[in-house]
């Protein structure tokens, strides 16, 4: 089910959006940014989502964490998916908090065999309470546990078998953890579920000489975008869009930079028929 091109929704961009049509088939909101009891937020949404089909991405889901989902964060949120009926919803496969505590941070797991069944529960927990599945995205990482007893991609084809759930592969994510940790960019790739992706995000990131750090700031890199196209030949013609988060530019500037995805997505599919 693939439905295109889209951007992430920031407020920047609302006056363009609402001014006239964008090269952009469907927006993704941030679903943290709507959860709230009104003003121009939910005003700009509801005078957007009339003119462009949207996903949430959320940040806060916390979905490994042992102490579950927060009952009244994913009350929220089903409020929110009420309303905007998205064409899917979406997190990360990660921590954010212990004891109450939000870090505001996207921290990784450790891939055992006890962190998968916390992961597996919190899911069904989330998508029992949604009505429908969820899509989880891949985190940058930064660190390793010793305690690992599988490779990322080993864990992620865990979690979507065991969970039914859905994916969000972050193809800078992996190109950053890919360069921090020494692994095949391209063994993660064949190693995911074609049948379990969804959405496609693409980024830029910082390069620290001897780390890389997804900071969303940048344009996307050449080697993210050669991961794309390596991407578009093993899943398809998968929904696919550009993340910018810090330094945002016009939104002619990231419209045409989702231009070089449509162009790069086209020549894949045309080599891979």
């Amino acid at each position: 089910m693939s439905i295109g091109f889209g951007l992430g929704l920031r407020s920047k961009h609302y006056g363009e959006f609402l001014a006239a049509p964008q090269r952009v088939d469907w927006l993704e909101i941030l679903s943290e940014n709507y959860m709230v009891g009104g003003g121009k937020p939910l005003a700009m949404l509801d005078a957007l989502r009339s003119r462009y089909p949207m996903v949430m991405h959320g940040v806060s889901l916390s979905i490994g964490s042992v102490a579950g989902p927060d009952p009244a964060y994913l009350k929220r949120l089903a409020a929110l998916v009420q309303r905007v009926q998205p064409l899917w919803v979406s997190d990360h496969l990660c921590w954010t908090g212990v004891h109450g505590r939000q870090l505001h941070d996207l921290l990784p797991l450790p891939y055992t065999e006890e962190a998968l069944r916390t992961v597996v529960r919190n899911v069904g927990q989330v998508q029992d309470a949604l009505g429908r599945r969820i899509l989880l995205e891949n985190v940058s990482s930064y660190i390793e546990y010793r305690d690992s007893a599988m490779s990322e991609w080993e864990f992620l084809r865990a979690v979507c078998d065991e969970a039914d759930c859905l994916l969000l592969l972050d193809l800078n994510n992996i190109h950053v953890s890919a360069v921090n940790h020494g692994f095949d960019a391209l063994e993660f790739l064949r190693a995911v579920p074609a049948e379990r992706v969804r959405q496609i995000h693409l980024a830029g990131h910082t390069d620290h000489g001897d780390h890389l750090v997804d900071t969303h700031d940048h344009p996307v890199a050449d080697p993210v975008w050669a991961l794309y196209r390596q991407a578009v030949q093993r899943f398809g013609d998968v929904a696919t869009m550009i993340e910018r988060d810090d330094r945002i530019p016009e939104l002619s500037e990231l419209v045409a930079e989702l231009d070089i995805a449509r162009r790069i997505a086209a020549e894949a599919l045309r080599r891979s028929a």
